[in-house]
């Protein structure tokens, strides 16, 4: 059995603004973002060929672009919209997203983070 290889990117941190509070997507907040890609990768290790592989610089700027972009009240909207959009413009068999809130306006102590993460196929 061979086990999938994967695309890693941790702690993509952009600004966005995003909640559903209105001062949320007035004044913003940092979203932080770990994406995971599960791909082919044993012909770009093979040949050193960039089109063979998933490009990081690709996914970063889709990162950016989703989280930069049109704000959405629900981070699970913005975990969606990353996902379907590195799917169709990256490539790749399936994607893990990750969005982090960490100063989510919520009441009590949050010693981390608010976080959703989801996983979503090219089949999807």
């Amino acid at each position: 059995m061979t086990l999938p290889d994967r695309i890693i990117l941790e702690g993509l941190t952009f600004y966005g603004y995003h909640g559903v509070h209105p001062e949320e997507r007035t004044l913003g907040q940092r979203f932080v973002v770990d994406v995971s890609i599960e791909a082919d990768l044993r012909r770009a290790g093979e040949t050193d060929d960039l089109g063979q592989t998933v490009s990081y610089s690709a996914v970063v700027g889709v990162v950016r672009r989703v989280v930069e972009g049109a704000s959405v009240q629900l981070i699970e909207t913005l975990a969606e919209r990353i996902a379907r959009t590195i799917l169709a413009e990256c490539g790749g068999r399936t994607v893990r997203v990750r969005v982090a809130k960490p100063w989510a306006p919520i009441q009590g102590t949050v010693a981390g983070t608010v976080a959703v993460e989801i996983t979503r196929g090219a089949e999807d």
